[in-house]
């Protein structure tokens, strides 16, 4: 063994080992990942005996328009469909977020006041210090079916209730409570739901959310899924049917969750009838309630209530919006086995841009989506304008992007509205079917989604200037002081920027995995299948790095490291070239040959080493013969290669993510060329590395990372010789020289 190494290291002297530089970039990630078991498997996807439960609801509420007030009853179904037997069951009260003495109120005070401050903004003093708002759910009663009192105990946001007997496997409880609460002023408070009062015609506009106890989660990987809601990280929820009835108003339009059961009775002859023709619409959007029927809404206060009755199967959550104040428009979409209905609720404040762009955007993410993860198997999605809010749920979302006061808009107001509305859209795949925990994964829906909705903006709206969620948009981030980073593998509340480190990191990276790392074909079918594997379960993160390198077969472990574990960032430097010839045919053969030529830049051309004569090297035959009994063409090999021009180029890795090489080669007639060295170059030398390269023509420069898709946050060394250092054969020109 000992002279096969010392002869492997005769045929390789080239490369150099002198420096270790070693930091188990290359290593699989091992033991980091939790160990497959019959539940999830070491492939990516749920095993033989994967579980999960079910949690279905009937609910009834009451939204008070004169007090900003809902009350509500429902009847819970749980079924335990895990191999344990369950004592008690953990239930989210997310409104207590809101409560005076909650743990995110007392702990979210993040940030100081300068001295010399002489104001505090009376948004941030109310959220901060005196909100002078009774929040919380108000809960009246928990009971079994029988209306007989179940005991309970509230932490914070969460709810463990005791049950009168074991829950084994396969069986299931049903327990009721009734509840209300205060409504939140968002332009005063914040929040994923709440109101917006318009002064202008003292009408309110409600978007609810989180609206009733809702079940926490109980899967394999961590028993009951408890963490209390602190306000960034959302929601674990579990699947189930839903029937909920909405009393609201009479002249209120209420877009919802799910397939609305009673439409006779809550909308006009007039109205009906252009839902019944928005069905069959599939070109543009038919107005089923028109800007003037709703301002004429406006003025006046209906006396009698309406009730809006809703069903939905196999979802994991519900929401609902309602005023008197929206438009309603609704198109029909055209999948390959499905036809949902895309529809847009709005004020009069949103248009005409809503009534241009929102349904028109909800279409296109429903057909951009299903063609890159799963086929939408919803009845409906709905868009519904809300001021400075961006929030999803299944099959609705409130999204911001509102024209200035006098109507108009320009590009940047468009740009804003319809990408998020094509990210709260999107959010129907990432996590409503695809069912990731929001609670201690943000980035499982908020990073894929991002990425979806990167890929959607360029497909559909390349006319607008939409810069977000590429390897180019994270580089200031990036760059930034590894002070104020996480990494992405971080639970949301400890987030130290959420919007890069959930949001646009995690897309970023997805676009360079795609585009550079695994190419489109390869990336493409893992991330469907991984979305097929996934759909209406409860993935985790090892479930996603699992699954794309099983269905692709390419080992990411690096990538994973890299890009999601650390704070590292691409930083290379094009640090050193080298330009050596192949002499010519009629040079005799040596037995060995020495390729230590020096720096191609001498003391005359050091600024620039192109304008350097290059170093000729002999072609040798530097093989033992060993066993081998063929002959070598040695002319032959020499003749084809006599006058090739190679380039030894020295990369250093200065940021620490490793990362693959995209160079773009200049040539001196003016032509260019693309090459792309994969990542593994690093795998023997993390930090530095050379590579040489054989080139038929002359090279006037290189340059790393041309196009920015590798995020490197340095593009000052990226370019030999130095864009920025001028040539020694542009002095003696200067100087009158040749």
């Amino acid at each position: 063994m000992r002279k096969k190494i010392l002869l492997l290291m005769c045929l390789f002297p080239l490369m150099s080992f002198a420096q270790q530089n070693w930091g188990a970039k290359f290593e699989q990630l091992g033991t980091t990942l939790p160990t497959p078991n019959e539940y999830r498997t070491g492939s990516g996807e749920p095993g033989p005996a994967y579980w999960q439960q079910k949690a279905d609801y009937k609910i009834a509420v009451t939204l008070d328009d004169k007090n900003q007030k809902i009350s509500g009853s429902e009847t819970v179904t749980y079924t335990n469909n895990s191999p344990s037997t369950l004592k008690y069951i953990w239930v989210q009260l997310d409104q207590n977020v809101r409560k005076a003495d909650n743990t995110g109120a007392l702990t979210n005070g993040f940030g100081q006041l300068r001295d010399n401050t002489s104001s505090l903004g009376t948004s941030r003093a109310a959220s901060m210090i005196d909100a002078g708002f009774d929040g919380g759910f108000k809960l009246e009663k928990v009971t079994d079916t029988n209306g007989k009192p179940l005991t309970y105990l509230i932490n914070d946001t969460m709810m463990k209730i005791t049950l009168p007997t074991p829950l084994k496997t396969g069986e299931s409880f049903s327990f009721k409570t009734a509840w209300w609460y205060n409504i939140n002023d968002r332009a005063q408070l914040g929040g994923r739901s709440g109101y917006e009062h318009f002064v202008e015609d003292d009408n309110y506009l409600y978007t609810i959310a989180q609206f009733y106890p809702r079940m926490a989660v109980y899967d394999d990987v961590n028993g009951w899924q408890h963490k209390q809601f602190l306000g960034s990280g959302e929601f674990a929820l579990t699947f189930g049917d839903f029937e909920v009835s909405i009393t609201v108003p009479s002249d209120h339009i209420v877009a919802a969750t799910g397939t609305l059961q009673n439409p006779s009775d809550v909308l006009t002859k007039t109205e009906l009838q252009r839902f019944e023709q928005a069905k069959k619409s599939f070109d543009k959007p038919v107005i089923i309630t028109t800007q003037k029927e709703a301002e004429a809404k406006e003025k006046k206060r209906a006396s009698t209530q309406s009730t809006w009755t809703f069903k939905a199967e196999n979802v994991r959550d519900f929401a609902f919006a309602s005023s008197r104040k929206f438009i309603w428009d609704a198109q029909a979409v055209k999948l390959k086995n499905n036809t949902p209905l895309a529809m847009s609720y709005y004020p009069k404040e949103g248009n005409p841009l809503w009534e241009k762009e929102s349904t028109k955007a909800v279409v296109n993410t429903l057909i951009s989506y299903s063609d890159m993860s799963i086929e939408y198997p919803y009845p409906k999605a709905i868009s519904v304008h809300a001021a400075s809010i961006g929030m999803e749920y299944p099959m609705i979302c409130f999204n911001f992007g509102r024209p200035r006061p006098d109507g108009t808009y320009d590009d940047f107001i468009t740009t804003n509205m319809v990408s998020v509305i094509v990210h709260e859209v999107g959010h129907n795949f990432f996590p409503m079917i695809v069912n990731s925990d929001e609670r201690q994964w943000a980035w499982m829906d908020e990073g894929l989604n991002s990425f979806l909705e990167y890929r959607t903006m360029h497909e559909y709206y390349d006319y607008l200037p939409y810069t977000s969620n590429s390897p180019a948009a994270i580089v200031p981030y990036m760059k930034g002081s590894k002070d104020f980073m996480r990494p992405i593998m971080t639970n949301p509340e400890q987030s130290l920027q959420l919007g890069p480190e959930a949001y646009s990191k995690p897309s970023a990276a997805l676009v360079v995995l795609r585009e550079t790392v695994m190419g489109p074909e390869l990336f493409d079918a893992a991330f469907k299948e991984y979305s097929e594997r996934w759909a209406f379960k409860h993935p985790k993160p090892a479930d996603f790095f699992r699954t794309m390198e099983d269905a692709s077969g390419v080992d990411l472990d690096w990538f994973w490291k890299g890009w999601f574990y650390t704070t590292d960032n691409v930083e290379v430097d094009v640090s050193d070239v080298k330009w050596f010839k192949i002499k010519g045919e009629n040079q005799q053969i040596e037995k060995t040959v020495n390729a230590q030529a020096g720096t191609l830049g001498n003391e005359q051309n050091a600024d620039n080493p192109f304008y350097a004569k290059p170093q000729e090297i002999e072609l040798t035959d530097s093989r033992v013969r060993g066993e081998y009994r063929s002959e070598i063409p040695n002319d032959a090999i020499r003749k084809r290669l006599a006058g090739k021009n190679l380039y030894q180029v020295t990369f250093k890795n200065t940021g620490g993510l490793i990362t693959p090489l995209v160079i773009e080669w200049t040539y001196k007639d003016g032509t260019k060329e693309i090459e792309k060295i994969p990542a593994e170059i690093w795998r023997l030398s993390e930090s530095q590395v050379s590579h040489i390269f054989a080139k038929d023509k002359e090279v006037a420069s290189i340059m790393f990372d041309p196009n920015k898709e590798l995020a490197d946050v340095n593009t000052e060394n990226n370019s030999f010789p130095r864009k920025n250092t001028q040539s020694a054969f542009d002095k003696a020109k200067e100087k009158g020289g040749n």
